[in-house]
């Protein structure tokens, strides 16, 4: 059950892990000719470490970790540049992740400064995060708005904290363009120089001109093309998709410029690789690299590329160096040293003297006593990491074999019925059951409501499927909805139960299981609610100051990125919500999925199997404030304004509302004894 656990656990995670010691070191000592190889590292979007460093979001690396990802990312390069033959460093965009918001930048600073100091040479660029105004490209007439060119220069964050002269201080730093966004490096390995040509968020007309001539002036140098958007990911995770963006910026700058051999890109979350043949004939290697929808925000996750010139290869690796100087009571099982999948750990076959006879006479200078570079970082930066070993969890022995909650603050839990078969249809009317022991909330049942819209009887099924520590007989399935049809389903609690009238004063432990379908489709179900509340949160007592006030005081859903959303109005101070996130979850997986309100620490934690998720509230409020005397919850679906909507597609397991802070030990996962 281990195995399975932990491979499930990393299917999850959309991580992989590797195996460590004497594979490593057989791999190590079978290095023993010559190589000639250097390694450049690659900083994907970094925008989460910038966020959640700062004051503002309640420093919640340092308080858990006592460090930051994006310090130990550049530390970790300034204090092995010259150790690993690393000339270069590359940032693919997104630098931060609201722009508007120094502190953010001023993290983002230190970080790089690291860099600086050690006199290792980087380039940058911007993303849509690190611009005011964020439009995406998807026909040829946007290249009108939203590029540099419609930008307002003097009042853009990026070009204040990054100017051109800080970019010059770079000893391979050669030009910028006239935006100041778009910037091109020329660094030296082994006798033979590389151009890396660094253009930032949206691109301009007058910014491919600017880089086609530096390639025309530069007529023998290979170019590395890094963007922050060019080659995407399709919804498998693995398989690479082009974008609109990419094939404008492949029809105009790449596919006629046979010195570019590589790109790399960020903002498309997760990893792909795509070879595409240019007009040459000759391949472009294109590259998609994105960590901050995974644990922490990326956990530091970064990639190291070891270009061997005689051996005719580039080797990848993807590694955080942050999780290793983790303390070992704080990781978890998504802490992963190294990822090994198909697409973070690959070899890319190039033949460089023929790749390159086009434009340059192929003549690097062979290494005598170079080693293989990733075989020593795997080697020597794993040599004392241990990899967490996650807790053993014991199924359910029964359906009673779960922590009861005792108390009149056990608000509700309800589940699927005993007796349920797979398939059978849940008819209008029929209860999901709440099994809470208090007499005061017995029989506070969810009923299935009318269907709405396009719904059809049928769209709601009972299923036996259910996450592997749940109790419960089985789940709940939510067929066929579609937000571009308004189909729908939910149930509601009857008028008159009296946890419709419940405010949560004392702090609130909410836990669901849910999955979602393996066809789950952003056009169709995003933002889909599996609970909410009757009413309006522009309502609530106390004076309500927050956006969308048409909206429901309490908000669980799956946004448009598959990330858990959880935004409520607080008991204490209802005048503005307070949201937290997930990072991405995985098509066809169970999920247990907890949110701890804890008064004491001023903290709204959410937690995804067990481990705590980075974009959590700090400074929370307490509790979460009812309408008025009588909203009833909703289960599979939102509501706005004063009709049901955002319909609920997948399954859930269970449900549980206990009005106060609640260990893991008395969660749904562990059991009764």
């Amino acid at each position: 059950m281990l195995s399975d656990r932990r491979s499930m656990l990393r299917g999850a995670a959309g991580l992989s892990a590797m195996a460590v010691g004497g594979g490593l070191l057989q791999a190590a000592q079978a290095a023993t000719t010559a190589v000639t190889s250097f390694a450049i590292a690659v900083l994907p979007d970094t925008q989460f470490y910038s966020r959640y460093a700062t004051t503002d979001e309640g420093q919640q690396f340092q308080n858990r970790y006592g460090s930051t990802p994006y310090a130990a990312q550049t530390k970790w390069i300034a204090d092995n540049a010259s150790k690993y033959n690393i000339p270069f460093a590359i940032h693919l965009g997104d630098v931060v992740d609201q722009v508007g918001k120094p502190n953010q930048w001023r993290v983002a600073d230190e970080a790089m400064k690291l860099l600086e100091n050690a006199a290792v040479p980087y380039s940058i660029l911007a993303g849509n995060h690190d611009v005011l105004t964020d439009y995406d490209y998807r026909t040829p007439s946007d290249q009108g708005s939203g590029t540099d060119a419609q930008r307002n220069l003097s009042a853009e964050p990026y070009l204040q904290w990054f100017p051109t002269n800080r970019a010059a201080r770079q000893s391979t730093f050669r030009e910028r363009d006239g935006s100041g966004f778009h910037e091109y490096h020329v660094f030296t390995a082994h006798g033979v120089q590389f151009m890396v040509l660094s253009m930032s968020w949206r691109v301009s007309d007058a910014a491919i001109t600017w880089a086609r001539d530096v390639i025309r002036r530069n007529p023998t140098l290979p170019v590395i093309l890094s963007n922050h958007q060019l080659l995407n990911i399709n919804a498998d995770g693995v398989t690479p998709a082009e974008t609109e963006y990419g094939k404008m910026l492949w029809d105009k700058l790449i596919n006629d410029n046979d010195q570019i051999f590589m790109t790399l890109n960020g903002h498309h979350h997760g990893a792909a690789y795509l070879p595409k043949f240019n007009k040459f004939g000759n391949e472009v290697h294109q590259m998609v690299v994105d960590y901050q929808m995974d644990y922490q925000g990326g956990n530091a996750m970064m990639r190291l590329y070891e270009v061997d010139l005689v051996g005719n290869k580039i080797d990848v690796m993807s590694f955080s160096p942050w999780v290793v100087g983790k303390p070992a009571n704080t990781l978890t099982q998504f802490d992963f040293a190294e990822l090994t999948a198909a697409n973070q750990r690959f070899t890319i076959n190039i033949n460089f003297k023929k790749r390159f006879a086009g434009f340059l006479r192929w003549k690097p200078t062979p290494s005598t006593t170079g080693t293989a570079i990733l075989p020593r970082v795997r080697s020597e930066f794993l040599a004392n990491y241990v990899e967490p070993t996650p807790a053993v969890m014991r199924p359910p022995a029964d359906a009673n074999d779960f922590p009861l909650i005792t108390g009149d603050d056990n608000y509700a839990h309800w589940r699927a019925p005993a007796g349920i078969s797979e398939g059978r249809v849940v008819q209008i009317g029929e209860a999901m059951p709440n099994i809470t022991t208090s007499g005061q909330h017995v029989g506070q049942h969810l009923f299935r409501a009318t269907p709405a819209g396009a719904a059809q009887l049928g769209d709601v099924v009972w299923s036996t499927d259910k996450h592997y520590l749940s109790s419960a007989p089985g789940s709940v399935r939510f067929l066929n909805s579609d937000k571009t049809t308004g189909r729908l389903n939910a149930f509601l609690t009857q008028v008159g139960a009296s946890v419709n009238n419940r405010s949560f004063w004392n702090g609130y432990t909410i836990e669901a299981f849910i999955k979602l379908p393996a066809d789950w489709d952003s056009n169709k179900h995003r933002w889909a609610n599996l609970l909410g509340r009757v009413g309006r949160r522009g309502s609530v007592p106390g004076g309500f100051r927050g956006g969308d006030p048409e909206a429901s005081s309490v908000l669980f859903a799956i946004s448009s990125l598959r990330e858990v959303q959880w935004e409520i109005v607080p008991a204490s101070n209802s005048q503005y919500p307070q949201t937290a996130w997930s990072g991405e979850l995985i098509r066809s997986t169970w999920y247990h999925v907890a949110i701890v309100n804890d008064p004491a620490t001023r903290m709204t934690t959410l937690f995804v199997d067990g481990a705590p998720v980075l974009r959590n509230i700090a400074n929370a409020e307490t509790g979460t404030r009812s309408i008025s005397v009588n909203n009833p919850w909703i289960v599979g679906a939102g509501w706005w304004d004063t009709v049901l909507t955002d319909g609920y597609y997948g399954w859930i397991g269970e449900i549980r509302l206990v009005g106060r802070p609640l260990p893991s030990t008395q969660w749904l996962t562990a059991r009764r004894s």
